[in-house]
């Protein structure tokens, strides 16, 4: 099978120095990345995501390991592959002297693209940057300047789309817009897009697989269908017209019970060991009437505290 990115046994140490001890930031690292999917990297501050990133930039050397993007080897094909490629990375670098549309066409000639074949103007109608084409970036607000990054990152056409934190301090109407492209992109062009957020939500909606790491180590990949599995856990949630006591659960081991109020108990249960009519059964047998009662699933944020905390 032909992958959008390999990464085989990638190792980064941050040498040595009179003021730092050294560090490792990248540790055997195997993922696979394939073409068309929107793949999710996900991992607390710290944890080797940016260096990553970076690796795969062309700004970072890795000390071992095989990196390939578009089945190019890094460190055999390193321009090539930048052509490949976009990043939109996590700070907001700006060039200050040139409005909006000159950035974008100026960026478009560093990867020596005709003027004919640019798309200058529809990046630009796409991202909700038409009203501001001839404005400097530092008169852009902070979501705007973060469209300008993803603009950039667009003008070579490339075949993978890089987006580190690109949400963050974004409103949720730019948020949308953005992702709405992104989602575009991806089903009309087969872009591969590979996402790094701290916003757990967001991954959970558009990733189809997800690599969670941690101390410079992979500790969970797969789909997202199945890392939503490693969480059987429900809750429950009833109130009731009266006042409860939890003691009429107390014969049911399985279950981890909390009065939040009165007349309000919180149930965690694992569906495959016992069942939810055993638990009404209980309500029923205690001739306590069901005021309301609601239920929730375990969100990938849940999954991936589990995970961080497990390692």
């Amino acid at each position: 099978m032909s992958y959008a990115i390999e990464i085989n046994q990638l190792n980064k140490i941050y040498q040595k120095s009179s003021k730092t001890q050294a560090k490792i930031a990248l540790q055997n690292i195997d993922l696979v990345i394939k073409k068309g999917s929107i793949f999710g990297l996900l991992g607390p501050n710290g944890a080797g995501k940016s260096t990553l990133i970076n690796i795969l930039a062309g700004l970072v050397k890795k000390t071992s390991g095989i990196v390939k993007i578009a089945d190019l080897d890094i460190d055999k094909n390193p321009q090539l592959c930048k052509y490949k490629i976009g990043i939109v990375p996590q700070e907001l670098i700006i060039d200050p002297f040139f409005n909006v549309y000159e950035t974008l066409e100026i960026y478009a000639g560093y990867f020596g693209i005709k003027k004919s074949q640019r798309r200058t103007d529809e990046i630009i109608e796409a991202l909700g940057l038409k009203e501001k084409a001839k404005s400097k970036p530092r008169s852009l607000s902070g979501g705007m300047r973060r469209r300008l990054l993803v603009a950039k990152a667009l003008v070579h056409n490339p075949e993978i789309l890089v987006l580190d934190e690109p949400t963050a301090g974004v409103d949720v109407e730019l948020r949308n817009q953005l992702w709405n492209y992104v989602k575009k992109l991806n089903q009309q062009q087969g872009t591969t897009i590979l996402l790094t957020t701290h916003y757990l939500e967001e991954a959970e909606q558009l990733c189809d697989e997800i690599a969670v790491i941690n101390h410079g180590k992979v500790i969970a990949c797969d789909k997202k269908e199945n890392l939503m599995k490693l969480l059987s856990t429900k809750q429950l949630l009833i109130s009731t017209v009266s006042q409860i006591d939890i003691e009429i659960f107390s014969h049911l081991k399985q279950l981890q019970t909390k009065l939040i109020d009165i007349d309000k108990v919180v149930i965690n249960y694992d569906p495959e060991k016992i069942a939810v009519e055993k638990i009404l059964r209980c309500i029923s047998d205690a001739n306590l009437q069901i005021k309301d009662i609601s239920t929730k699933q375990p969100d990938l944020e849940e999954v991936f505290k589990h995970l961080i905390a497990k390692k």
